[in-house]
């Protein structure tokens, strides 16, 4: 192994990559840019349409209620409200959403309420839906308010207070400190991001360094200098690994940059609604996360660019067309999807055996280290497993490239 050799391979590698646009697009232009917009851009719209959903009128049927008058004109005043009269199937408006609920309401409701008895409000609702969800719980929030003032007078007739049926209040108060909630919220969806970032990075410079270079019939002449074959891989694995690696740290920092903004930016919020008088102070707590854990999720996933550089490198290697490496490559996706996600679900805790599934390891990891906690010893196996299955690769590839029906397959 001749280092000069390796870096000499290595930088003119790295001179081609900056100047392929696909390759300067998925190592820079897109992780620089992605985090923002996820944080800020979809952000920003899905908050706009939860806002005019909230902000219109909920159109319901009502059901039955002709016996119920004072219940009927009381959903009708209301401007949350607005009846709709049934042009046909009330159960099928509600499902094709050109309604968001139905009530319906039982025969003798208030003659029920006067007397005492028991009644039961149907709600027609299209479960899943976002604006027929909103629906059933301002109907529900009508009806409970009902049934309260209903409880209150029935009390008052009795000469009891209201506070009869309410013996003792329920509080809850936040003990996790801001670090470990932020780290909750965001802990699970940033290495799954990375992670993505990391292998898309290192996918088109690979592709790029071995189907490319057999497409475009440049492999032969790099393969007859006098440079021994396994200097030419690792040279090739250091561009590749360059191009993960920049992409996770434009990852980071974007990321790290659009968590500082969106925080002042909450926080500003919370201390203007604390001023204007609002009840309760406003927001009074904003999520951070732990600094530390940036820095400890960009060494955790430096292995697993090592990984992916020799993967991709392997695998782009059988190739003999830069679209034919595409088309084995992009699978690959799902393969790293599925772990990350896995990563993002509840009840999945890190412990030594997730501690040796590559990738799931790395997202439990990392959520954990962004919340502030470090558990050194699973750390020390996850990095120690990474690296061995990275070691692995690369002995893979260079056993790939000493093969001649490999590189030279027609």
């Amino acid at each position: 192994m001749n280092w000069n050799a390796i870096v000499t391979v290595y930088l003119k590698e790295l001179k081609d990559s900056l100047r392929d646009r696909r390759t300067l697009i998925s190592m820079i232009v897109v992780p620089t840019l992605l985090m923002p917009v996820i944080m800020f851009g979809a952000g920003f719209v899905m908050s706009k349409v939860v806002r005019k959903a909230q902000a219109e009128a909920t159109s319901l049927v009502i059901v039955g209620g002709a016996d119920s008058p004072g219940l009927v004109a009381a959903l009708k005043a209301d401007p949350k409200f607005r009846v709709v009269e049934p042009s046909g199937d009330y159960k099928q408006m509600v499902s094709e959403k050109k309604i968001r609920l139905a009530v319906e309401i039982p025969a003798g409701f208030e003659t029920a309420l006067k007397s005492g008895q028991t009644q039961a409000v149907t709600l027609y609702h299209y479960q899943g839906e976002m604006k027929s969800g909103m629906g059933v719980g301002e109907v529900d929030r009508f009806f409970r308010d009902l049934r309260e003032k209903t409880v209150e007078a029935r009390l008052a007739e009795r000469g009891l207070s209201k506070d009869f049926v309410h013996p003792f209040e329920i509080k809850r108060e936040n003990v996790a400190p801001p670090a470990k909630v932020g780290g909750n919220i965001i802990g699970g969806i940033v290495p799954y991001m990375i992670i993505i970032l990391c292998f898309t990075g290192a996918m088109y410079p690979a592709i790029d360094l071995t189907a490319g270079e057999k497409e475009r019939g440049t492999m032969e002449t790099l393969l007859c200098s006098p440079v021994h074959r396994v200097n030419i891989v690792l040279g090739k694995f250091l561009m590749v690994m360059t191009a993960s690696v920049a992409t996770i740290i434009l990852t980071l920092i974007s990321t790290t940059v659009s968590i500082v903004i969106a925080g002042s930016f909450f926080a500003g919020r919370g201390a203007a609604a604390a001023t204007g008088g609002a009840p309760g102070g406003g927001m009074g707590f904003i999520p951070t996360i732990d600094p530390a854990g940036i820095l400890g999720v960009f060494a955790l996933i430096a292995p697993v660019a090592v990984l992916f550089a020799a993967l991709l490198l392997t695998i782009s290697l059988f190739a003999k067309s830069y679209k034919e490496a595409q088309s084995y490559v992009s699978p690959l996706i799902i393969v790293v999807l599925m772990p990350a996600m896995m990563g993002m679900m509840p009840g999945i805790e890190l412990s030594p055996k997730t501690a040796l599934i590559p990738i799931l390891n790395i997202c439990l990891a990392c959520k954990e280290m962004l919340s502030g906690v470090w558990n050194w010893g699973y750390l020390a196996l996850i990095f120690g497993s990474t690296l061995a299955f990275a070691a692995v690769g690369i002995a893979l590839c260079v056993r790939m490239f000493n093969r001649e029906d490999v590189i030279f397959r027609a």
